[in-house]
């Protein structure tokens, strides 16, 4: 019934096929998640009368009221000052330091016979003023107002020392008494009054020097007590902090049947996403950047992903499928969610997809189809309108997936997916306890029951559908999971029993193999499990006539002396045929068939064809060579290595580590030089590695060993 289109499938290109299949699986998406982003919306404009009662969907905040709130609290917090009584200090030193310039300048009285004339008085004088605006450069950056005339300059200079250390000392009493008070912004002018006053009525102030400390006094006079911005700010912060948000909640009537929407409410309808309008298309839009997001990392990830076009295929076709399980898992849920008062999505199970696609394809494949489902997870079940994703889910799904691929590990038995399932519920309980401690809300005892079930029931659930799906997908896209090769790997199978108790030769052959071929495959990346359940069962044709082979042979009679050489020929060839038909009627995985099939690719038959050319008959080689076709995989190209090194080497007589690693070389070097590698993706160097490690292992196996005394 669907062979037609298994075959159309076959013949397409995988980039046209995966195109198509990824476009409708967009398509697809968007119709499941469209229902959980259109949400119902009200036609509504201020001043009208409410058609319905109208509740909220969600608890939001009412940030416009919060803020009003918070503000009108703010507004309340008094301004934080700090005094500061190095201030006073300060600009008594520059009062100290002022006059003594003055003094300096001024220099010591000296008794001179000869008077100075009126002109070299006035270059004195000059010198002075000159020598006193240089020193006061430094004041006056620091006080830029204080700023004095020549005159002011020179009336000073021609007081006695005596009276400018008087006037100095009372200037810095007067600063320090006015300034030891708390002077903010608004008391400047005061202060300076003040200070203006105790100078005028001052006697130690010449009269003709008045103006001149005034001004002196004016400009040193600042704020001492000034305001601590980070004080008042931390202040104002934690006023607006112990305002508790304004909250339209969940289930609370924001306007009534018949009532008028006034702006208050209208803008509460706005805040709860209930109100329809040219907006109201976003979310549409944004579903669509979404889907195709989703859809552009799924063509990416396999137009990147170096593989066989079959096994991209097989791949893509399982990824899909897997994730639209999910995603109807998600639907209903969402349905139901309703109407329950607890997140009913904790009890998704968040390992299947992860553990279901790793078994069934790769590791890398696995934690793109978490995240997917983690994000899509996050849309679909999320509440009301005040969110984009509902983000504990999505992370809920996320961080059990990852989990349960690190438990998983490189195993595929049932024993091993129930751990993983034990693993994954426990961590599902530890990010529960997250989700729940982060809402700071309190919680009844039965929701905390509900809640610790739900992560238990997510583990086990995904441990319990991974396994009870498995069989299914391994049927219908004749898929070799791990899981499959271990089962396969039973020496209990029927066919392994049969290879046993009837080829016992070739039992222990095909066991030879599979060890060498194993290590071989796991050295470059390949796939050590599937060579070695494939060497297994790689000569089951060997039981049709087990007494033509030499390892079944016991007795010492060869039947093949008795035979022409194309009769040996065809008994020998048709092993590899016959084991593939064998493995086709018990339903066996391709992988296993291909390998029976294409071990010995087309390989020549040299003994044979020797003998016959050697009897004098006309023969070629294409007659005496394999059916094929050659390896088309590295596994089975490192298996037909395998093959015939145990084989030539179980013939030596006196194995060495050299004349191995020679044989070795030579048979891959002769298999090489025949093409049969042409088909499949093993290149020089992990040939080379290939031959030093089957090398290693042969060296174990064919160890000297002590001779013992008689």
């Amino acid at each position: 019934m669907f062979q037609p289109l298994k075959n159309l499938i076959k013949s397409l290109n995988f980039n046209y096929l995966s195109l198509f299949v990824i476009g409708l699986t967009a398509i697809l998406l968007f119709s499941f998640m469209y229902g959980n982003v259109k949400k119902e919306t009200y036609e509504l404009k201020e001043f009208q009368i409410a058609p319905d009662t109208i509740r909220s969907v969600k608890t939001v905040e009412d940030t416009v009221k919060t803020e009003q709130e918070r503000q009108r609290a703010a507004n309340e917090v008094s301004p934080v000052y700090h005094f500061s009584e190095d201030i006073a200090k300060n600009r008594q030193a520059i009062a100290t330091s002022f006059f003594d310039f003055l003094i300096e300048v001024k220099g010591p009285k000296t008794e001179s016979e000869d008077p100075p004339d009126a002109e070299e008085l006035k270059k004195i004088k000059k010198e002075q003023i000159a020598k006193m605006r240089k020193k006061l450069e430094k004041l006056e950056a620091e006080v830029s107002e204080l700023q004095l005339s020549d005159d002011a300059i020179a009336t000073l200079l021609t007081l006695d020392t005596d009276i400018l250390m008087n006037m100095q000392k009372r200037l810095v009493s007067i600063l320090g008494e006015e300034m030891s008070k708390p002077i903010r912004t608004g008391d400047l002018s005061t202060s300076r009054y003040e200070v203006e006053r105790k100078i005028r009525l001052d006697d130690v102030f010449p009269q003709a020097t008045i103006q001149s400390m005034q001004a002196i006094g004016r400009s040193l006079v600042v704020e001492t007590e000034k305001e601590n911005e980070e004080q008042t700010k931390a202040q104002i912060a934690q006023a607006k902090e112990s305002i508790e948000p304004t909250r339209i909640l969940q289930g609370q009537v924001i306007v009534r049947e018949g009532q008028v929407v006034d702006r208050d409410v209208h803008r509460q309808l706005k805040l709860a996403g209930l109100l329809t309008n040219q907006s109201s298309v976003k979310p549409i839009a944004g579903l669509s950047l979404f889907v195709l997001f989703i859809a552009f990392i799924l063509f990416l990830h396999f137009n990147t992903w170096r593989a066989n076009s079959s096994i991209k295929k097989k791949a893509l076709f399982i990824v899909i499928t897997i994730f639209f399980l999910l995603v109807i898992l998600m639907k209903l849920i969402s349905l139901i969610e309703k109407d329950f008062d607890v997140l009913l999505a904790f009890l998704f199970p968040t390992a299947l997809a992860p553990m279901l696609v790793k078994l069934l394809t790769n590791e890398r494949l696995a934690i793109m189809t978490t995240i997917i489902t983690a994000a899509t997870a996050g849309v679909m079940l999320q509440e009301g309108f005040a969110q984009i994703i509902q983000m504990e889910v999505a992370l809920y799904i996320l961080l059990g997936g990852m989990v349960s691929l690190y438990f998983l590990g490189n195993g595929g038995k049932r024993s091993t997916i129930l751990q993983t399932s034990l693993g994954v519920a426990f961590f599902n309980m530890l990010f529960i306890a997250f989700y729940l401690l982060m809402t700071q809300s309190t919680y009844e005892l039965k929701e905390l029951i509900f809640y610790s079930i739900a992560a238990i029931t997510s583990g086990i659930l995904s441990g319990a559908l991974t396994i009870g799906l498995m069989p299914f997908f391994e049927t219908a896209f004749r898929l070799v999971s791990d899981m499959r090769l271990i089962e396969l790997s039973n020496p209990n199978h029927p066919l392994l029993k049969k290879v046993l108790t009837e080829t016992p030769g070739t039992y222990h052959h095909s066991i030879m193999v599979a060890n060498l071929s194993d290590a071989a495959c796991e050295s470059i990346g390949a796939n050590g499990l599937l060579a070695r359940v494939g060497c297994y069962y790689h000569d089951i044709g060997k039981t049709i006539r087990p007494g033509f082979f030499i390892e079944n042979q016991h007795a010492g009679k060869n039947p093949h002396d008795d035979l022409p050489p194309e009769k040996s020929r065809d008994i020998i060839i048709a092993h590899a045929e016959d084991g593939a038909k064998l493995l086709e009627r018990h339903k066996m995985p391709i992988e296993i068939i291909d390998i029976a099939r294409q071990h010995h690719g087309t390989s020549l038959l040299k003994f044979f064809f020797v003998k016959a050319r050697d009897s004098g008959v006309d023969v070629t080689e294409e007659q005496y060579r394999y059916r094929g076709p050659k390896p088309q995989t590295k596994e089975i190209a490192i298996i037909s290595v395998a093959d015939s090194v145990e084989a030539a080497v179980r013939s030596m007589k006196e194995p060495t580590s050299q004349k191995i690693a020679a044989l070795v070389r030579n048979i891959v070097s002769d298999k090489l030089n025949d093409g049969q590698f042409d088909e499949c993706d093993i290149s020089m160097k992990e040939l080379k590695q290939v031959e030093k490690v089957i090398c290693e292992t042969l060296n174990g196996t064919f160890h000297n060993r002590i001779e013992y005394p008689e």
